[in-house]
């Protein structure tokens, strides 16, 4: 059989018996990758300093100018799951899974190079518009695949995902700080060195997890679930004017745009 044979959706459908409680494992196993987005402030000291060593130097980095390195992610990030969205529905979230984690991998692996020969616009393509494809295309995939598994949950499949995203900046910040620790020296700051184990970290656990997911064979549903016959209107002017619905619609657009703007703040947060 070969790879892209292997990545072809007809090879990820479940077999009669498979476990649906395997794919959130898979699942997890990108998103808690990607999640590492979310803690790239941690490098934005180091990064200033790669010259100066114990402080700034003259050709050193500002932290305005690597600012845009999440800017562009985010960027991309969006602009891919818009694109790819249905090539990731047609081919799979096999393919997809794997493809991302080369983007996600690949992306730390020439910012690395980026870092080692002080060349900023090399960061901007690699973390910036290679790892930003990978979130893309990452972050999508796993989330349509626990839906089609979860129907009777739908919202405990969207949550794993999401927290599997989220949790990835909590585990990649220490583990980031304790990396840099590990690599730096005297006369030396070991981002580079950071970036290459953490591209292999995570593409060693992406790569396991596009192997272990699967999408559900045609027609299957979970044991004794019955799909709605009727669905849910649509919430109108009226209802929010005349129900208490008013007080709970904007809490969760309120509470993604406190995320947002988190996460657009983050990269100036060592400043």
């Amino acid at each position: 059989m070969s790879l892209l044979s292997f990545l072809d959706r007809s090879h990820t459908i479940a077999k009669p018996g498979f476990n649906r409680w395997m794919v959130p494992p898979a699942a997890l196993c990108v998103h808690l990758c990607i999640g590492q987005a979310y803690a790239l402030s941690v490098f934005n000291l180091p990064m200033t300093k790669l010259l100066g060593i114990t402080q700034s130097g003259p050709g050193d980095w500002k932290l305005t100018e690597l600012g845009w390195i999440f800017s562009i992610a985010m960027v991309f990030l969006g602009g891919s799951a818009a694109v790819f969205g249905r090539w990731v529905e047609e081919g799979g979230p096999r393919r997809a899974m794997f493809t991302a984690a080369l983007c996600w991998a690949g992306g730390f692996f020439l910012s690395a190079v980026g870092v080692y020969s002080h060349t900023l616009w090399l960061i901007y393509i690699g973390y910036g518009v290679l790892g930003g494809c990978g979130l893309g295309i990452g972050y999508i995939s796993p989330v349509s695949t626990l839906i089609k598994w979860f129907p009777d949950r739908p919202g405990m499949a969207t949550g794993m995902a999401i927290m599997g995203f989220g949790g990835g900046a909590f585990i990649a910040s220490p583990l980031s700080v304790w990396l840099l620790g590990k690599f730096t020296t005297a006369t030396h700051i070991g981002v580079a060195e950071t970036f290459i184990t953490l591209g292999c970290v995570y593409l060693f656990f992406m790569i396991v997890g596009s192997i272990i997911v699967r999408v559900p064979a045609p027609g299957w549903k979970p044991e004794g679930y019955v799909a709605p016959t009727q669905s849910v209107g649509l919430i109108t002017r009226s209802d929010v004017r005349s129900t208490s619905r008013r007080f709970h619609a904007p809490c969760p657009v309120a509470r993604s745009r406190c995320s947002i703007r988190g996460s657009v703040i983050s990269p100036f947060a060592d400043r």
